[in-house]
């Protein structure tokens, strides 16, 4: 069983209450097919579980197989750094299809972010050592592919399906109330 070597922190990229009961952390791509199908599935999670669930986004991109993977992880922190990545990261799934160097400026102009800002960081790697300490993190953690889950800081190693995962979290919640 493996568990999650570097714990989720203020450093990370939160959704939910900082303090929910019970935390869901996703390695992800945001070019692997695999990690957009798992971007909607964790929509219904986060829904099912409401305030009680706190997600986390660790960047895990596989640039050997997906290439352009890293520039997205680093479009990502970028609009992190100007507090809108949760926005940049839904764009960058729900935009998948067309994954690519225009579109991700297109994205940061929609999020009125300074394209000539993201092109520099780009071309200065300005956001990749963050990108790599994620990658690092989970590969520390016994991550070798995307998506890979954590739950309460130990890997799921069922699918992610939205069944499986719901039944995953289900029993770190005895009998809270679920959201409706």
């Amino acid at each position: 069983m493996a568990t999650l070597i570097f714990p989720v922190s203020l450093y990370d990229h939160i959704r939910g209450r900082k303090h929910a009961s019970i935390t869901l952390l996703e390695y992800g791509d945001y070019q692997r097919p695999h990690c957009g199908l798992a971007y909607y599935i964790i929509k219904a999670v986060q829904r099912r579980f409401g305030d009680q669930l706190r997600f986390v986004f660790r960047n895990f991109p596989m640039s050997q197989i997906d290439s352009d993977a890293e520039s997205a992880a680093e479009t990502g922190e970028f609009a992190g750094a100007h507090g809108r990545f949760w926005e940049m990261h839904d764009s960058l799934y729900e935009n998948q299809e067309r994954l690519s160097l225009p579109l991700l400026f297109e994205l940061a102009d929609a999020l009125s972010l300074s394209v000539p800002d993201l092109q520099q960081a780009l071309q200065k790697h300005e956001f990749l050592p963050r990108v790599r300490n994620d990658f690092m993190g989970g590969v520390r953690s016994g991550v070798n592919g995307t998506p890979t889950f954590f739950i309460n800081g130990v890997r799921h190693d069922g699918s992610y399906t939205s069944e499986d995962l719901t039944a995953a979290i289900d029993p770190h919640f005895g009998q809270v109330r679920l959201a409706a």
